[in-house]
Parts: C-alpha cells; sequence; structure tokens
C-alpha cells in the first residue's frame, strides 16, 4: 500500500520524486503529492487527488526547485482520496513534512489529546495526527527533529513507514519504518529513500533495508545514521541490489500485465534454475536444505497467504498431500492471526508472499515464531520482511511485478510448492522414482509448453471478445485445478469489474448451478486426468441449462471438445503441473476482457499491490 520516495543531494530532486512515484505507482493510486524544500524559508508543496500524471499535470510551471524532497502516491485508508487528505501532510506552523504509508491505530486518542493542546486539523487522516505530534515534541521539548520523531514513534501503535523533512535541518531525512516497508538507496554525496528499490536501482545498486522499529538519519553532509526507536546506535547493513532497470519498463507491449503473461516461460525456467536436473535425476532447493529433516517430520504443514498467493497455497496443499504424504492446512492469514489457532512446535509454517511484505502474513508468522514452529517464506522480493523473519524459505525469482493483478508471481509461488513437495517427497519415500524423474522432464518442459500456449492469444481473445458484456462467470475445477479456477475468478473480477466465482465442479449443483442461463459464461478446466469423466458430466450439467461453456482441454482432446462451445488446448503434462498451464488461458482472457472494457488493466480501481496494512 502507498508508495514513499525521497531525495537528498547535489541535483535537483523534483525529477527523481516524480519519476520514482510512477515506478511506485502499483502500490497505490488515490492521490499523490510531493514537497520540495527549496531553501530553509521555502517548502514548496504540491498534492492532487488521482494518478502521478495527475500531479505533473497540476505542478505545470509552478516552481520545482530544490535539492531535498519527498513524496507520496496513496491508497486511501483514513479519508476519502481527495486533494486535501493527499500526503505529504504538514505541521501547523508548516515547518514540517511528513508521508506515510500504514495506519497509525490510536490516531484518535492522540488527536483528542493535541486538540486540547490547540492543534486544529485540516484532514480527515491518521496521519496528520503524527505530524502534529512530531511537531508538539519538537516545540515542547527542544529536542533535534531526529529526537522529535523518535520520541513520537514510541506513542504511537500500528504500522508505518515514513519520511519526514523540517525547514530547521535542511541537510536531513528522517526515516523509521514498523511493519511496513522502507529502502535507504546510497550513491556519492546523495540518498534515496523509497518503499521498495523500483525508485533507487537507477541510480545506485547500493541499498540499505531499514528493519522493524529503525530509524535513519539521511544526512546529506554527515552521512548515514540508524538508531532503533529505543535510541541503540545500528550500524548500516549495504547490500547490492540485482534488480535490472530493463526489468521495469514495458518493453514494447501495451500493459505490464500482458507483458508479465508473456514472461512466465522466463519466470517459471529462473524459478527452478539450478534447483533441479532432469538428466541427472535430482532437485536441491538450497534454501530449505538445512531444514528438510524439519520439514519431513513435520506432524503438518499450515501455509498461509492473502490473495493470489493464498490460491498458489491451496495448489501446494494438494502437492505436499499428494508427494509428500503430511497433512496441510491452508489458512488465510488475516483470519488465521485472529483465531487463536492451535501451533505446535513439530508444524512447519510456510508463508507465501509476492511481495514479502503482507502485513497480516507477517502478523501471522510472528504469532507461529513465538509458538516455536519452523518458519519457511516463499516470496519475490529480496531481502524483504517475510524473507528476514523466517528460518529458511525460496525465492521465487520472478523478477519484478508491476501489474497489481499477479501473474508470473503466481506460477513461480506454484512451481516452487511442488519442488519443495516433491524433494520432501523424495526424502520421505513416498513418490517412486519414476513418478519424481517423470516430473523432472515435465517441470524442465514447462517454459516451452507455456510459449506454445501463448500462441493461442489471438485465438483466447477472440472468445474474450464473445463474453466482455457478461455480467457474472463461473469457473469450475476438480483437485488441484479447483485453486485455479479460484484464480481465475479472481483475475476477472478484480480487472475487469465482472462479478464471478471459482467454485469445485462437483458443488456447483449444491447452489450456484440455479445461476445458469443462456447468458452465464462457465470457465471449466477439463484436462486429461482422474478427473475427467466427472468433469465431462459437470459440463453435461451445464449444457442441460443452456450455460456457456469454455473448456480448458488437453491438446487432442475430443469428447470435451464436442460438447463445449469454446475450448482452449493446453500442452499435455503430468497432472501435478497442470495449474500452471492451465492458468495462462484464465490469464489472457481476463485481461483481453478488461482491455475491451476500457479497465484500467494494471491499476485496477481500489486496488494495490503490496497490502503492508492489516
Amino acid at each position: 500500500m502507498c508508495g514513499i520516495v525521497g531525495y537528498i543531494g547535489n541535483k535537483k530532486a523534483y525529477p527523481v520524486l516524480i519519476k520514482g512515484l510512477s515506478r511506485l505507482e502499483y502500490r497505490g493510486y488515490d492521490s499523490a503529492g510531493i514537497a520540495l524544500l527549496e531553501n530553509q524559508d521555502k517548502l514548496n508543496v504540491y498534492k492532487r487527488a488521482g494518478k502521478v500524471q495527475d500531479l505533473v499535470d497540476y505542478i505545470g510551471d509552478s516552481s520545482t526547485e530544490g535539492n531535498v524532497g519527498i513524496g507520496h502516491t496513496r491508497w486511501a485508508t483514513h479519508g476519502l482520496p481527495n486533494d486535501t487528505n493527499a500526503h505529504p501532510h504538514f505541521s501547523s506552523d508548516g515547518n514540517i513534512m511528513l508521508v506515510h504509508n500504514g495506519i497509525i491505530e490510536n490516531y484518535d486518542i492522540i488527536k483528542k489529546e493535541l486538540t486540547k493542546r490547540g492543534h486544529s486539523f485540516q484532514t480527515e487522516t491518521d496521519t496528520e495526527v503524527l505530524v502534529h505530534l512530531i511537531e508538539e515534541v519538537y516545540k515542547k521539548s527542544g529536542v533535534s527533529i531526529e529526537e522529535a520523531v523518535r520520541t513520537s514513534l514510541n506513542e504511537v501503535h500500528g504500522a508505518y513507514a515514513i519520511a519526514v523533512i523540517c525547514k530547521d535541518t535542511p541537510d536531513k531525512i528522517i526515516c523509521a519504518r514498523k511493519s511496513s516497508p522502507l529502502v535507504i538507496g546510497v550513491g556519492e554525496d546523495e540518498y534515496y529513500v523509497a518503499s521498495d528499490a523500483t525508485p533507487i536501482v537507477e541510480y545506485t545498486k547500493n541499498v540499505v533495508y531499514l528493519e522493524d522499529e529503525q530509524i535513519a538519519i539521511v544526512d546529506k553532509n554527515n552521512g548515514l545514521r540508524i538508531i532503533s526507536i529505543a535510541n541503540v546506535e545500528v550500524s548500516p547493513y549495504i547490500q547490492e541490489l540485482e534488480l535490472q532497470l530493463e526489468e521495469l519498463e514495458k518493453g514494447g507491449y501495451e500493459h505490464f500485465m500482458l507483458k508479465e503473461i508473456y514472461e512466465q516461460p522466463r519466470a517459471i525456467h529462473d524459478s527452478f534454475r539450478g534447483r533441479l536436473n532432469a538428466s541427472e535425476g535430482w532437485i536441491s532447493l538450497g534454501g530449505i536444505k538445512d531444514y528438510e529433516e524439519q520439514i519431513a517430520n513435520a506432524d503438518r504443514i499450515i501455509i498461509i497467504a492473502c490473495g493470489t498467493s493464498w490460491h498458489a497455497g491451496l495448489v501446494g496443499e494438494y502437492y505436499f498431500e499428494d508427494l509428500a504424504r503430511i497433512p496441510v492446512e491452508v489458512e488465510y492469514a488475516s483470519e488465521f492471526r485472529y483465531r487463536n489457532p492451535v501451533i505446535r512446535k513439530n508444524d512447519v509454517v510456510i508463508a507465501v508472499s509476492q511481495s514479502g511484505e503482507t502485513a497480516d502474513t507477517m502478523a501471522a508468522l510472528k504469532m507461529a515464531k513465538a509458538e516455536g514452529a519452523t518458519l519457511l517464506g516463499i516470496v519475490n522480493v529480496v531481502g524483504s520482511s517475510i524473507s528476514r523473519i523466517t528460518d529458511a524459505g525460496s525465492y521465487t525469482h520472478a523478477g519484478p511485478e508491476i501489474g497489481v493483478a499477479s501473474t508470473k508471481a503466481f506460477t513461480t509461488q506454484v512451481t516452487v510448492l511442488a519442488m519443495m513437495a516433491m524433494a520432501i517427497g523424495k526424502k520421505r519415500g513416498t513418490i517412486s522414482d519414476k513418478r519424481f524423474n517423470n516430473l523432472l522432464i515435465e517441470m524442465e518442459a514447462l517454459p516451452t509448453k507455456i510459449e506454445k500456449l501463448l500462441k493461442s492469444n489471438d485465438y483466447i481473445q477472440g472468445i474474450a471478445e464473445i463474453y466482455k458484456d457478461a455480467s457474472n462467470a463461473l469457473f469450475l475445477g476438480r483437485g488441484s485445478a479447483f485453486p485455479i479456477a479460484l484464480e481465475g475468478a479472481l483475475k476477472l473480477k478484480e480487472i475487469s469489474y465482472i462479478h464471478a466465482e471459482g467454485y469445485p465442479a462437483a458443488e456447483m449443483k449444491h447452489g450456484p448451478i440455479a445461476l445458469i442461463d443462456e447468458e452465464m459464461p462457465v470457465f471449466v478446466i477439463a484436462t486429461k486426468g482422474p478427473h475427467y469423466e466427472k468433469v465431462v458430466s459437470n459440463i453435461q450439467e451445464v449444457k442441460a441449462r443452456k450455460g456457456k461453456i469454455i473448456a480448458v482441454v488437453t491438446k487432442g482432446d475430443t469428447a470435451v471438445r464436442e460438447i463445449a462451445d469454446h475450448f482452449i488446448e493446453i500442452p499435455d503434462t503430468d497432472d501435478v503441473l497442470v495449474p500452471i498451464l492451465a492458468t495462462v488461458p484464465f490469464q489472457l482472457i481476463s485481461y483481453h476482457i478488461a482491455v475491451m472494457r476500457e479497465c484500467n488493466v494494471d491499476q485496477p480501481r481500489n486496488l494495490a499491490k503490496s497490502v503492508t496494512v492489516e
């Protein structure tokens, strides 16, 4: 949620801030704003509801001077997305400016106390309360701005990543984080601040990831200093970014989502590169190697995730139970953490998250950690919070995913879960050598098979044209294809705003069948496998009620082709890997329908990429 960017150095801050906000816009795009410290007496603030381009248009020919500045692109929590509630927010005397990602949970109590002390608030946001609290401490206590920030943060509850500038100290930006990400880029006599590395990689490869409850004093003259919220000095740990600038561009595609769909062959190959070898018959996940014994002997595996990652976890449940014969529970992190769950020391908890910063997943992990469970992470972003709190894990290596609707992140998560289940199944002896070796061969072939599948894009676009005006849609699947039905429905509704539901195919007749008529498109995964005949029967039930069937079938299928209104062939593969292939047609269907409906594909309304608030 929300994107923060900051710059202090010798060049103009404005171009850095605007470009950085554009790179971070996937984190929120309700409104945007910047504050530029032109000199010690002049602070220029520009805020606008809408996208970053709306802010640029609003600024026009206004002054953009200054070598110090902070910016923000917002996903609204407290208060409507309008000009007034847009960040940055400022103190009552206009001396201090602040941008914030997160939620201050006790803002109302603090606001009432500050109101008694004469503070007047102009916005509906929790953030304005924090900047007024910093002002109160700064003025009344006579301490430095960094000490005022530190003291104030000891009084607030909730999540935050903040960047603060003060006219009294024009050579400093004060940053802090708790449960929301923040990274500092270290250049030559200049520093960058951002919610993630995407705005920084163009300028420097050297970064410092702030840990929870750390405060960074970014001083143009005296360098970078980090202290804890308890005022303990911390040595900055500088890491080198592996991110490449070209990964953040559209590369000739109309939308990031389409680019990322087409990047899946490469992304999946990168997710297993160096981790398996079919010709030599081995699989090795270095990130979990030291914990394979704990996983193999676990009483159960608990997979926690949110959104699309939860769907990946559901597929993982089938994998671990089928291949490794370990009982699995898949939980929404947001529900798990509030349910007072039973967690045992011999449980293995696997967190799945693209960003590695999902607030509910982080909170659930902390709960599991306190109970002594083994924690594993499957994340995409190197150095993210989940990767640091877990005992071990595996990166997906999908590369940056800018489109808000997850595509390659999902298929690489499923790929990593499959490899984990195969590795543990091999160790436990619950998978035969023949099956294991066949799976290795099929997994190595996945990138090539997806490339072939993507050649059906024009054909799939034609199907999308037929159903672009549908009001509702149903997605059906059985076994490990059921989570793909859920994922297909989610993709359609989140980017095209068509109401869609995913169901186990057999459950259709327990309610949803009442919705089916000649206007209802029903997307069915009907590939060859143990459930094939049952799924064909379910299709017949839909046809009897005049529903429109769009079937995903194994290449060469004839039975379903004869009864479906439309069919999309996917290459033949082991049933375990069908979910990875079957999800691609649904991604393309959703993408094309959204484009035809003139929806904002990369930035769907009300959504944001990284959910760092609860």
